[in-house]
């Protein structure tokens, strides 16, 4: 991270919340608070057991919102998530009963667990905002925000989301697991109470909604918007790069990098913002051709020898 600095004195209480809870991913909070400040989502993926859930109801607990969970396996059906229409004989007529995807905060746990056609029923939702049930169309409520989580691949029952669907999601992280240090405190924390249980509300959904458009204000001068276009047109030329980034990519990119800026006190985006998200908002968008697969090379590296060989733009006061 470039900065410590927190714009909005909300903004901070959330990280302070989420720091309480989550000991030692001080990164993931702030990463995870980009991507819902940016009006985007995020996939996390790692092993069970490292906090990927209490992180989202953590994040749903500080910013008074509705928090839901959809816990996806392979005989999970659409209507599971966007819910289904139910006759009610008393008013001879069909009514609506909606889905967990109606929540603010979504946790769809373990999304690489389910069927294509139940992933593409949570993916209509968050490029849409909306999802069709019987042929009518739901509009989903203000914030929305979708934390995904999936095991490794290597994990038995799991299989690879489409690259589609990859794509839908500003950013990709993995938490890890614990230092010893890290641990030693979880457990001294967790031997009474579970800290989330002090977990209060810090901030309004309408405070979030305002921050959000704040975010959008946040200024980018023009060469920071060539950096963002160099670096993805690079993985478009590289050589063990099969597909590169669509311009979905690019637009996350600066969409990261503003809600960046904007935790870090600033109203403009700095190049260093850019080089710092990269990693995170491109690697999962990225397809490795079969050679470089072969040889082991990783999305991650390829990314970190793109970064590496994109001049970045020569720092002044962007503003």
């Amino acid at each position: 991270m470039q900065d410590t600095l927190v714009y909005n004195k909300n903004v901070e209480k959330v990280l302070e919340n989420i720091n309480k809870v989550m000991i030692g991913k001080e990164d993931v909070a702030t990463l995870s608070l980009v991507a819902l400040l940016a009006q985007g989502h995020v996939l996390l993926e790692d092993v069970p057991g490292v906090g990927k859930t209490m992180l989202v109801r953590t994040l749903a607990k500080s910013l008074d919102c509705d928090f839901t969970r959809i816990q996806f396996t392979p005989d999970l059906l659409p209507s599971d998530v966007t819910g289904v229409s139910i006759y009610n004989p008393k008013e001879l007529e069909f009514e609506f009963r909606g889905g967990p995807i109606l929540g603010n905060i979504v946790l769809a746990d373990e999304i690489n667990r389910t069927s294509p056609k139940t992933q593409s029923s949570l993916l209509e939702g968050m490029e849409e905002k909306s999802v069709t049930v019987d042929g009518k169309t739901i509009p989903l409520k203000k914030p929305f925000f979708v934390m995904a989580t999936q095991n490794p691949i290597e994990y038995e029952g799991t299989y690879p989301l489409p690259e589609a669907q990859l794509d839908r999601f500003i950013l990709k992280l993995k938490m890890g697991y614990p230092s010893l240090e890290d641990e030693l405190e979880m457990l001294e924390r967790t031997s009474r109470n579970h800290p989330i249980e002090q977990v209060e509300s810090v901030m309004t959904k309408e405070d979030l909604l305002k921050i959000q458009e704040e975010v959008n204000q946040v200024y980018m001068d023009k060469n920071v918007q060539r950096y963002i276009i160099n670096l993805v047109t690079a993985t478009r030329n590289h050589a063990t790069i099969y597909l590169g980034v669509s311009p979905r990519g690019s637009i996350a990119l600066m969409k990261a990098a503003k809600a960046y800026a904007y935790i870090c006190a600033r109203d403009y985006v700095l190049p260093d913002d850019v080089k710092y998200l990269a990693p995170y908002v491109l690697s999962h968008r990225l397809i490795l051709t079969s050679e470089a697969k072969y040889e082991g090379v990783s999305q991650e590296q390829v990314i970190a020898n793109v970064i590496g060989n994109t001049s970045i733009p020569i720092r002044k006061e962007f503003h």
